[in-house]
Protein backbone atom coordinates (compact mmCIF):
# COMPACT_ATOMS: atom_id res chain seq x y z
CA UNK A 1 0.00 0.00 0.00
CA UNK A 2 2.76 2.23 0.79
CA UNK A 3 5.65 2.88 -1.34
CA UNK A 4 9.08 1.60 0.88
CA UNK A 5 12.95 2.56 0.06
CA UNK A 6 14.67 -1.22 -0.30
CA UNK A 7 18.31 -1.44 0.96
CA UNK A 8 20.33 -3.38 -1.48
CA UNK A 9 22.30 -5.96 0.15
CA UNK A 10 25.36 -8.24 -1.12
CA UNK A 11 24.66 -11.83 -0.17
CA UNK A 12 26.91 -12.86 2.42
CA UNK A 13 27.83 -9.07 3.40
CA UNK A 14 27.75 -8.82 7.68
CA UNK A 15 26.29 -5.28 8.28
CA UNK A 16 29.11 -3.18 10.54
CA UNK A 17 28.06 -2.52 13.82
CA UNK A 18 26.12 0.62 14.08
CA UNK A 19 25.61 3.08 16.75
CA UNK A 20 21.87 3.88 17.02
CA UNK A 21 22.99 7.93 16.89
CA UNK A 22 24.03 7.29 13.13
CA UNK A 23 20.71 6.67 11.21
CA UNK A 24 18.94 9.94 11.40
CA UNK A 25 16.02 9.34 12.91
CA UNK A 26 17.88 7.53 15.74
CA UNK A 27 19.45 10.32 17.16
CA UNK A 28 17.92 10.49 20.83
CA UNK A 29 17.92 6.73 20.93
CA UNK A 30 19.46 5.94 24.54
CA UNK A 31 20.93 2.57 25.46
CA UNK A 32 21.13 2.01 29.39
CA UNK A 33 20.80 -0.82 31.32
CA UNK A 34 18.20 -2.64 30.27
CA UNK A 35 18.26 -5.12 27.78
CA UNK A 36 16.95 -3.68 23.92
CA UNK A 37 15.04 -5.48 21.47
CA UNK A 38 17.50 -3.72 18.85
CA UNK A 39 20.73 -3.16 19.76
CA UNK A 40 22.93 -4.74 21.54
CA UNK A 41 25.40 -3.54 24.27
CA UNK A 42 27.82 -1.97 22.02
CA UNK A 43 24.97 -0.06 19.55
CA UNK A 44 25.24 -2.72 17.54
CA UNK A 45 22.31 -3.66 15.06
CA UNK A 46 20.77 -7.22 16.27
CA UNK A 47 20.56 -9.27 13.48
CA UNK A 48 16.28 -9.97 13.54
CA UNK A 49 16.51 -6.23 13.14
CA UNK A 50 18.70 -5.18 10.51
CA UNK A 51 15.72 -5.01 7.85
CA UNK A 52 13.58 -3.06 9.62
CA UNK A 53 16.47 -0.68 10.53
CA UNK A 54 17.77 -0.09 7.36
CA UNK A 55 14.37 0.38 6.36
CA UNK A 56 13.93 3.38 8.80
CA UNK A 57 17.30 5.47 7.89
CA UNK A 58 16.21 5.33 4.69
CA UNK A 59 12.65 6.90 5.34
CA UNK A 60 12.16 10.60 6.03
CA UNK A 61 10.87 11.61 9.34
CA UNK A 62 7.62 13.35 7.21
CA UNK A 63 7.04 9.33 5.97
CA UNK A 64 7.20 7.73 9.23
CA UNK A 65 5.02 10.30 10.42
CA UNK A 66 2.30 10.00 7.87
CA UNK A 67 2.57 6.36 8.24
CA UNK A 68 1.70 6.29 11.83
CA UNK A 69 -1.07 9.09 11.32
CA UNK A 70 -2.45 6.26 8.58
CA UNK A 71 -2.19 3.79 11.83
CA UNK A 72 -4.22 6.11 14.18
CA UNK A 73 -6.65 6.57 11.76
CA UNK A 74 -7.28 3.37 10.95
CA UNK A 75 -8.15 2.59 14.95
CA UNK A 76 -10.19 5.66 14.88
CA UNK A 77 -12.40 4.22 12.15
CA UNK A 78 -12.82 0.98 13.28
CA UNK A 79 -13.32 1.90 16.36
CA UNK A 80 -10.73 0.18 18.38
CA UNK A 81 -10.95 2.11 21.67
CA UNK A 82 -11.08 1.15 25.41
CA UNK A 83 -12.36 3.01 28.36
CA UNK A 84 -10.27 4.44 31.39
CA UNK A 85 -12.25 4.61 34.56
CA UNK A 86 -12.00 7.66 37.11
CA UNK A 87 -10.65 10.18 34.44
CA UNK A 88 -12.06 13.44 34.25
CA UNK A 89 -11.01 14.30 30.68
CA UNK A 90 -12.64 11.32 28.94
CA UNK A 91 -13.48 7.66 29.76
CA UNK A 92 -13.44 6.43 26.01
CA UNK A 93 -10.12 6.16 24.23
CA UNK A 94 -8.61 5.09 21.23
CA UNK A 95 -5.68 2.58 22.34
CA UNK A 96 -2.51 4.66 21.65
CA UNK A 97 -0.61 1.97 18.70
CA UNK A 98 3.12 2.33 17.52
CA UNK A 99 4.06 1.86 13.84
CA UNK A 100 7.22 -0.63 14.98
CA UNK A 101 6.59 -3.93 14.90
CA UNK A 102 8.61 -5.58 18.08
CA UNK A 103 10.67 -8.75 16.44
CA UNK A 104 10.57 -12.37 18.38
CA UNK A 105 12.88 -14.61 16.91
CA UNK A 106 11.76 -18.19 16.03
CA UNK A 107 14.46 -19.98 18.69
CA UNK A 108 12.92 -16.95 21.32
CA UNK A 109 9.00 -18.25 20.54
CA UNK A 110 10.28 -21.94 20.77
CA UNK A 111 11.15 -21.54 24.38
CA UNK A 112 8.34 -19.36 25.46
CA UNK A 113 6.02 -21.26 23.79
CA UNK A 114 7.09 -24.92 26.03
CA UNK A 115 7.26 -22.37 29.05
CA UNK A 116 3.97 -21.53 29.00
CA UNK A 117 2.60 -24.66 28.08
CA UNK A 118 4.17 -26.24 31.16
CA UNK A 119 2.85 -23.65 33.52
CA UNK A 120 -0.95 -23.50 32.54
CA UNK A 121 -0.92 -27.59 32.48
CA UNK A 122 0.64 -27.67 35.87
CA UNK A 123 -2.47 -24.24 36.74
CA UNK A 124 -5.12 -26.05 35.66
CA UNK A 125 -3.88 -29.64 38.06
CA UNK A 126 -3.34 -26.91 40.62
CA UNK A 127 -6.90 -25.45 40.59
CA UNK A 128 -8.74 -29.22 39.64
CA UNK A 129 -6.65 -30.07 42.94
CA UNK A 130 -7.41 -27.15 45.86
CA UNK A 131 -11.40 -27.41 44.22
CA UNK A 132 -11.29 -31.29 45.20
CA UNK A 133 -8.49 -33.25 47.34
CA UNK A 134 -6.46 -30.58 48.11
CA UNK A 135 -3.36 -32.85 47.99
CA UNK A 136 -1.02 -30.23 47.55
CA UNK A 137 -1.90 -28.04 50.70
CA UNK A 138 -2.32 -31.34 52.96
CA UNK A 139 1.47 -32.21 51.59
CA UNK A 140 2.16 -28.45 52.56
CA UNK A 141 4.06 -26.88 49.45
CA UNK A 142 1.48 -24.31 49.23
CA UNK A 143 -0.11 -22.72 52.65
CA UNK A 144 -3.19 -23.28 53.23
CA UNK A 145 -4.72 -19.64 54.04
CA UNK A 146 -3.01 -18.52 51.46
CA UNK A 147 -5.37 -20.06 48.87
CA UNK A 148 -8.77 -20.38 51.08
CA UNK A 149 -7.95 -16.57 52.22
CA UNK A 150 -7.35 -15.57 48.20
CA UNK A 151 -9.77 -12.97 47.54
CA UNK A 152 -10.84 -14.96 44.04
CA UNK A 153 -11.21 -18.52 45.85
CA UNK A 154 -15.02 -19.55 45.05
CA UNK A 155 -15.70 -21.85 47.76
CA UNK A 156 -18.59 -22.77 45.70
CA UNK A 157 -16.64 -24.42 43.09
CA UNK A 158 -15.44 -27.09 45.76
CA UNK A 159 -16.62 -30.37 44.31
CA UNK A 160 -17.66 -28.60 40.46
CA UNK A 161 -16.34 -30.76 37.61
CA UNK A 162 -14.93 -29.14 34.86
CA UNK A 163 -15.19 -30.21 31.35
CA UNK A 164 -11.42 -31.72 30.31
CA UNK A 165 -10.83 -29.98 33.97
CA UNK A 166 -9.81 -27.20 31.81
CA UNK A 167 -10.74 -24.54 34.94
CA UNK A 168 -7.81 -22.14 32.58
CA UNK A 169 -9.34 -22.23 28.73
CA UNK A 170 -7.84 -19.13 27.49
CA UNK A 171 -4.90 -17.18 29.31
CA UNK A 172 -2.67 -13.96 28.76
CA UNK A 173 0.26 -14.36 30.86
CA UNK A 174 2.60 -11.06 30.61
CA UNK A 175 6.31 -11.62 29.93
CA UNK A 176 9.29 -9.39 30.41
CA UNK A 177 13.21 -9.82 29.46
CA UNK A 178 15.53 -9.19 32.56
CA UNK A 179 18.70 -7.38 31.67
CA UNK A 180 20.41 -10.25 30.54
CA UNK A 181 17.77 -11.15 28.28
CA UNK A 182 15.79 -13.84 29.79
CA UNK A 183 12.57 -14.13 29.15
CA UNK A 184 10.87 -14.04 32.77
CA UNK A 185 6.82 -14.20 33.89
CA UNK A 186 5.69 -11.27 35.36
CA UNK A 187 2.40 -12.45 36.06
CA UNK A 188 -0.37 -14.44 35.04
CA UNK A 189 -4.11 -13.42 33.71
CA UNK A 190 -6.45 -16.04 34.20
CA UNK A 191 -9.49 -14.47 34.46
CA UNK A 192 -11.24 -12.55 31.73
CA UNK A 193 -7.68 -11.63 29.96
CA UNK A 194 -7.96 -9.10 27.53
CA UNK A 195 -5.70 -7.96 24.53
CA UNK A 196 -6.24 -10.61 22.35
CA UNK A 197 -8.40 -8.02 19.73
CA UNK A 198 -5.52 -5.10 19.63
CA UNK A 199 -2.62 -7.81 18.71
CA UNK A 200 -4.96 -8.35 15.88
CA UNK A 201 -5.89 -4.60 15.28
CA UNK A 202 -1.93 -3.98 15.49
CA UNK A 203 -1.60 -6.58 13.01
CA UNK A 204 -3.29 -5.51 10.41
CA UNK A 205 -2.21 -1.65 10.57
CA UNK A 206 1.50 -2.02 10.79
CA UNK A 207 1.18 -4.77 7.47
CA UNK A 208 -0.47 -2.36 5.85
CA UNK A 209 2.45 0.19 6.70
CA UNK A 210 5.09 -2.15 5.76
CA UNK A 211 3.85 -4.29 3.11
CA UNK A 212 6.92 -5.70 1.53
CA UNK A 213 9.26 -5.89 4.84
CA UNK A 214 6.39 -8.02 6.13
CA UNK A 215 7.13 -10.38 3.70
CA UNK A 216 11.11 -9.83 3.59
CA UNK A 217 10.48 -10.89 7.36
CA UNK A 218 9.02 -14.69 7.14
CA UNK A 219 6.47 -13.43 10.04
CA UNK A 220 4.05 -16.09 11.56
CA UNK A 221 0.50 -15.41 10.65
CA UNK A 222 -2.26 -14.51 14.08
CA UNK A 223 -5.47 -14.17 11.80
CA UNK A 224 -6.25 -17.30 12.93
CA UNK A 225 -6.63 -16.98 16.10
CA UNK A 226 -10.73 -16.41 16.30
CA UNK A 227 -11.37 -20.04 14.87
CA UNK A 228 -8.96 -21.16 17.31
CA UNK A 229 -10.66 -19.88 20.03
CA UNK A 230 -14.09 -21.14 18.56
CA UNK A 231 -12.43 -24.46 18.25
CA UNK A 232 -11.55 -24.59 22.10
CA UNK A 233 -14.76 -23.26 23.43
CA UNK A 234 -16.05 -26.02 20.62
CA UNK A 235 -14.07 -28.98 22.17
CA UNK A 236 -15.70 -27.74 25.90
CA UNK A 237 -19.00 -28.25 24.80
CA UNK A 238 -20.98 -31.70 26.22
CA UNK A 239 -20.18 -34.39 23.84
CA UNK A 240 -23.79 -35.04 22.86
CA UNK A 241 -24.64 -31.83 21.40
CA UNK A 242 -23.52 -32.06 17.69
CA UNK A 243 -23.69 -28.43 17.18
CA UNK A 244 -23.51 -26.61 20.46
CA UNK A 245 -24.26 -22.49 20.90
CA UNK A 246 -21.86 -20.73 21.93
CA UNK A 247 -22.72 -17.39 23.43
CA UNK A 248 -19.97 -14.56 24.67
CA UNK A 249 -21.18 -13.02 27.18
CA UNK A 250 -19.84 -9.17 28.03
CA UNK A 251 -21.07 -6.78 30.79
CA UNK A 252 -22.34 -4.34 28.51
CA UNK A 253 -21.07 -1.34 26.27
CA UNK A 254 -19.32 0.05 29.30
CA UNK A 255 -16.79 -2.51 30.12
CA UNK A 256 -13.31 -1.10 29.07
CA UNK A 257 -12.52 -4.16 26.97
CA UNK A 258 -16.38 -3.76 24.95
CA UNK A 259 -14.71 -3.23 21.67
CA UNK A 260 -12.94 -6.82 22.20
CA UNK A 261 -15.65 -8.27 23.30
CA UNK A 262 -17.95 -7.29 20.41
CA UNK A 263 -14.57 -7.83 18.22
CA UNK A 264 -14.49 -11.68 19.09
CA UNK A 265 -18.16 -12.25 18.89
CA UNK A 266 -18.03 -10.97 15.18
CA UNK A 267 -14.83 -12.89 13.98
CA UNK A 268 -16.10 -16.53 15.38
CA UNK A 269 -19.41 -16.05 14.35
CA UNK A 270 -21.04 -16.11 17.66
CA UNK A 271 -23.67 -13.91 19.65
CA UNK A 272 -22.76 -11.49 21.46
CA UNK A 273 -24.88 -11.45 24.95
CA UNK A 274 -25.45 -9.68 27.96
CA UNK A 275 -27.21 -11.00 31.01
CA UNK A 276 -30.45 -9.72 30.27
CA UNK A 277 -30.44 -11.65 27.13
CA UNK A 278 -30.25 -15.06 28.75
CA UNK A 279 -32.48 -17.27 31.06
CA UNK A 280 -32.48 -19.99 33.34
CA UNK A 281 -35.40 -22.51 32.70
CA UNK A 282 -35.37 -26.08 33.71
CA UNK A 283 -31.97 -26.00 34.66
CA UNK A 284 -30.66 -25.50 31.39
CA UNK A 285 -29.57 -21.97 29.96
CA UNK A 286 -31.98 -20.15 27.01
CA UNK A 287 -31.01 -17.16 25.21
CA UNK A 288 -33.52 -15.10 23.84
CA UNK A 289 -34.28 -14.73 20.29
CA UNK A 290 -36.93 -13.36 18.00
CA UNK A 291 -38.20 -16.57 17.00
CA UNK A 292 -38.07 -17.66 20.26
CA UNK A 293 -35.88 -19.33 22.90
CA UNK A 294 -32.51 -21.41 22.31
CA UNK A 295 -30.55 -23.50 24.08
CA UNK A 296 -26.90 -22.20 25.00
CA UNK A 297 -24.42 -24.98 25.47
CA UNK A 298 -21.14 -22.71 25.93
CA UNK A 299 -20.70 -18.99 27.80
CA UNK A 300 -17.15 -17.38 26.60
CA UNK A 301 -17.97 -14.98 29.75
CA UNK A 302 -15.82 -11.97 30.07
CA UNK A 303 -17.43 -11.12 33.29
CA UNK A 304 -15.92 -11.06 36.69
CA UNK A 305 -16.94 -14.22 39.20
CA UNK A 306 -18.67 -11.69 41.42
CA UNK A 307 -20.91 -10.17 38.91
CA UNK A 308 -22.28 -13.60 36.77
CA UNK A 309 -24.97 -14.82 39.20
CA UNK A 310 -26.39 -12.73 41.87
CA UNK A 311 -28.55 -15.51 43.73
CA UNK A 312 -24.89 -17.07 44.24
CA UNK A 313 -22.17 -14.19 44.34
CA UNK A 314 -23.43 -10.46 44.22
CA UNK A 315 -27.20 -9.83 45.30
CA UNK A 316 -26.93 -6.63 44.01
CA UNK A 317 -25.28 -7.64 40.16
CA UNK A 318 -27.76 -6.80 36.98
CA UNK A 319 -24.92 -8.43 34.74
CA UNK A 320 -24.81 -11.67 35.13
CA UNK A 321 -27.68 -14.60 35.30
CA UNK A 322 -29.99 -15.19 37.85
CA UNK A 323 -29.74 -19.39 38.55
CA UNK A 324 -26.78 -20.08 36.05
CA UNK A 325 -24.18 -21.55 38.31
CA UNK A 326 -26.98 -24.49 39.17
CA UNK A 327 -26.97 -25.11 35.75
CA UNK A 328 -22.96 -24.87 35.44
CA UNK A 329 -23.19 -26.80 38.45
CA UNK A 330 -25.15 -29.62 37.42
CA UNK A 331 -23.25 -29.69 33.84
CA UNK A 332 -25.51 -28.37 31.57
CA UNK A 333 -23.92 -25.30 30.96
CA UNK A 334 -20.03 -24.69 30.31
CA UNK A 335 -18.57 -21.13 31.27
CA UNK A 336 -15.29 -20.82 30.28
CA UNK A 337 -13.12 -19.83 32.05
CA UNK A 338 -14.03 -21.55 34.92
CA UNK A 339 -15.38 -19.57 37.99
CA UNK A 340 -12.97 -19.63 40.73
CA UNK A 341 -9.85 -19.69 38.48
CA UNK A 342 -8.37 -16.44 40.18
CA UNK A 343 -6.91 -17.90 43.17
CA UNK A 344 -4.61 -19.40 40.62
CA UNK A 345 -3.60 -15.56 39.28
CA UNK A 346 -3.56 -14.22 42.69
CA UNK A 347 0.06 -12.46 42.80
CA UNK A 348 0.89 -14.00 46.18
CA UNK A 349 0.02 -17.60 44.61
CA UNK A 350 2.18 -16.37 41.80
CA UNK A 351 4.63 -16.71 44.00
CA UNK A 352 5.16 -20.65 44.65
CA UNK A 353 4.15 -21.60 41.01
CA UNK A 354 7.50 -22.62 40.65
CA UNK A 355 7.15 -25.23 43.49
CA UNK A 356 3.39 -25.74 41.70
CA UNK A 357 4.74 -27.00 38.07
CA UNK A 358 7.41 -29.16 40.43
CA UNK A 359 5.04 -30.63 42.44
CA UNK A 360 2.52 -31.79 39.98
CA UNK A 361 5.04 -31.97 36.80
CA UNK A 362 8.50 -32.69 38.43
CA UNK A 363 9.62 -30.19 35.84
CA UNK A 364 11.62 -27.37 36.94
CA UNK A 365 10.12 -24.15 35.41
CA UNK A 366 10.92 -23.69 32.14
CA UNK A 367 10.49 -19.69 32.06
CA UNK A 368 11.40 -18.71 35.69
CA UNK A 369 9.04 -16.15 38.01
CA UNK A 370 10.21 -12.52 39.17
CA UNK A 371 11.29 -12.62 42.73
CA UNK A 372 8.58 -11.96 45.27
CA UNK A 373 8.40 -10.87 48.50
CA UNK A 374 5.35 -11.96 50.31
CA UNK A 375 4.14 -8.87 52.95
CA UNK A 376 2.41 -11.92 54.76
CA UNK A 377 5.36 -13.37 56.25
CA UNK A 378 7.31 -11.02 58.94
CA UNK A 379 10.68 -11.50 57.51
CA UNK A 380 9.48 -10.20 53.86
CA UNK A 381 7.28 -7.16 55.47
CA UNK A 382 10.17 -5.74 57.18
CA UNK A 383 12.07 -6.02 54.15
CA UNK A 384 9.48 -4.11 52.00
CA UNK A 385 8.59 -1.82 54.15
CA UNK A 386 12.67 -0.69 54.67
CA UNK A 387 12.58 -0.56 50.84
CA UNK A 388 9.63 0.95 49.00
CA UNK A 389 11.81 3.48 47.28
CA UNK A 390 12.95 0.51 45.35
CA UNK A 391 10.54 -1.99 44.59
CA UNK A 392 7.43 -2.45 43.14
CA UNK A 393 4.54 -3.32 45.31
CA UNK A 394 1.43 -4.75 43.76
CA UNK A 395 -2.33 -5.83 45.96
CA UNK A 396 -2.54 -9.39 45.44
CA UNK A 397 -6.42 -9.34 43.67
CA UNK A 398 -5.98 -6.21 41.76
CA UNK A 399 -5.57 -6.23 37.73
CA UNK A 400 -4.43 -3.67 35.28
CA UNK A 401 -1.61 -1.50 37.21
CA UNK A 402 -4.32 -0.91 39.74
CA UNK A 403 -3.54 -0.82 43.81
CA UNK A 404 0.31 -0.76 42.43
CA UNK A 405 2.73 1.07 43.71
CA UNK A 406 6.25 1.96 41.75
CA UNK A 407 8.73 2.75 44.27
CA UNK A 408 11.42 5.06 42.60
CA UNK A 409 8.53 6.44 40.46
CA UNK A 410 6.86 7.42 43.88
CA UNK A 411 7.00 10.90 45.57
CA UNK A 412 7.95 10.41 49.99
CA UNK A 413 3.80 11.05 49.98
CA UNK A 414 2.99 8.11 48.06
CA UNK A 415 5.30 5.80 49.51
CA UNK A 416 4.08 6.00 53.09
CA UNK A 417 0.50 6.67 51.90
CA UNK A 418 0.81 2.84 50.40
CA UNK A 419 3.15 2.27 53.58
CA UNK A 420 0.04 2.39 55.88
CA UNK A 421 -1.91 0.49 53.89
CA UNK A 422 0.83 -2.01 53.87
CA UNK A 423 0.81 -2.51 56.97
CA UNK A 424 -2.50 -2.48 57.70
CA UNK A 425 -2.92 -5.64 55.66
CA UNK A 426 -0.31 -6.94 54.82
CA UNK A 427 -1.85 -10.34 53.46
CA UNK A 428 -2.92 -8.14 50.33
CA UNK A 429 -0.18 -7.71 49.09
CA UNK A 430 3.44 -8.64 47.26
CA UNK A 431 6.82 -6.94 46.35
CA UNK A 432 9.18 -6.94 43.69
CA UNK A 433 12.29 -5.64 42.14
CA UNK A 434 12.16 -2.67 40.07
CA UNK A 435 13.07 -4.63 37.14
CA UNK A 436 13.59 -2.43 34.12
CA UNK A 437 11.67 -4.08 31.29
CA UNK A 438 13.76 -4.33 28.19
CA UNK A 439 13.32 -1.25 25.50
CA UNK A 440 11.93 -1.60 21.97
CA UNK A 441 12.46 1.48 19.58
CA UNK A 442 9.01 3.21 19.15
CA UNK A 443 8.17 6.42 16.82
CA UNK A 444 7.52 9.58 18.65
CA UNK A 445 6.71 11.84 16.09
CA UNK A 446 10.32 13.88 16.49
CA UNK A 447 12.57 10.67 15.55
CA UNK A 448 12.26 7.18 17.52
CA UNK A 449 13.51 6.67 21.06
CA UNK A 450 13.65 3.44 23.47
CA UNK A 451 10.79 3.00 25.42
CA UNK A 452 9.80 0.22 28.12
CA UNK A 453 7.73 -3.15 26.95
CA UNK A 454 6.19 -5.96 28.03
CA UNK A 455 4.81 -9.61 26.05
CA UNK A 456 1.23 -10.86 26.25
CA UNK A 457 1.32 -14.37 24.44
CA UNK A 458 -2.28 -15.77 24.81
CA UNK A 459 -2.37 -19.56 25.34
CA UNK A 460 -5.90 -21.47 24.75
CA UNK A 461 -6.61 -25.09 26.43
CA UNK A 462 -8.71 -28.27 25.96
CA UNK A 463 -8.27 -30.81 24.10
CA UNK A 464 -4.70 -29.68 23.38
CA UNK A 465 -2.92 -26.51 24.56
CA UNK A 466 -2.03 -23.85 21.88
CA UNK A 467 -0.39 -20.86 21.09
CA UNK A 468 -0.75 -18.67 18.31
CA UNK A 469 2.31 -17.31 17.36
CA UNK A 470 2.35 -14.17 18.55
CA UNK A 471 1.35 -11.68 21.36
CA UNK A 472 0.44 -8.27 22.41
CA UNK A 473 3.47 -6.21 22.97
CA UNK A 474 2.12 -3.48 25.70
CA UNK A 475 4.35 -0.31 25.62
CA UNK A 476 4.90 2.51 28.20
CA UNK A 477 5.01 5.09 25.93
CA UNK A 478 6.04 7.91 28.63
CA UNK A 479 9.86 8.35 28.55
CA UNK A 480 11.25 6.25 31.39
CA UNK A 481 7.64 4.62 32.72
CA UNK A 482 7.83 1.30 33.21
CA UNK A 483 3.58 0.90 33.28
CA UNK A 484 2.57 -0.57 30.27
CA UNK A 485 -1.11 -1.01 31.18
CA UNK A 486 -3.59 0.92 28.69
CA UNK A 487 -5.96 1.50 31.55
CA UNK A 488 -2.71 3.52 32.87
CA UNK A 489 -1.56 5.72 29.84
CA UNK A 490 0.65 2.36 27.92
CA UNK A 491 0.46 1.79 24.29
CA UNK A 492 0.78 -1.36 21.99
CA UNK A 493 2.49 -2.45 19.22
CA UNK A 494 2.35 -5.60 16.58
CA UNK A 495 4.92 -8.59 17.56
CA UNK A 496 6.34 -10.56 14.64
CA UNK A 497 7.03 -13.86 15.28
CA UNK A 498 10.13 -15.47 12.79
CA UNK A 499 9.18 -18.02 10.91
CA UNK A 500 12.87 -19.38 10.58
Amino acid sequence: MHQEISAAKRTGDTPPAIRPGEGAPFRDYALGAPYDEMFDESGGVRAPYRELYTRLIALPLEELYRRQMACEQSFLHQGITFTVYGDDRATERIIPTDLLPRIITAKEWAHIERGLKQRILALNLFLKDIYHDALIIRDGVVPRDLVYGAPNFRREMRGVSVPRDAYVSVCGSDIIRREDGAFVVLEDNLRVPSGVSYMLANREVVRRAFPSMFQATHVRPIEQYPQELLATLRALAPPHRENPRIVLLTPGSFNSAYYEHTFLARAMGIELVEGRDLLVHDNFVYMRTTSGLSRVDVIYRRIDDDFIDPLIFRSDSILGVPGVFNVYRAGNVVIANALGNGVADDKAVYAYVPRIIKYYLDEDAILPNVETFLCREPRMLSHVIGNLDTLVVKAVGESGGYGMLVGPHATQKERVAFRDRVLAKPKNYIAQPTISLSTAPCFVGTGVEARHVDLRPFILHATETRLVPGALTRVALRRGSLVVNSSQGGGSKDTWVQVI
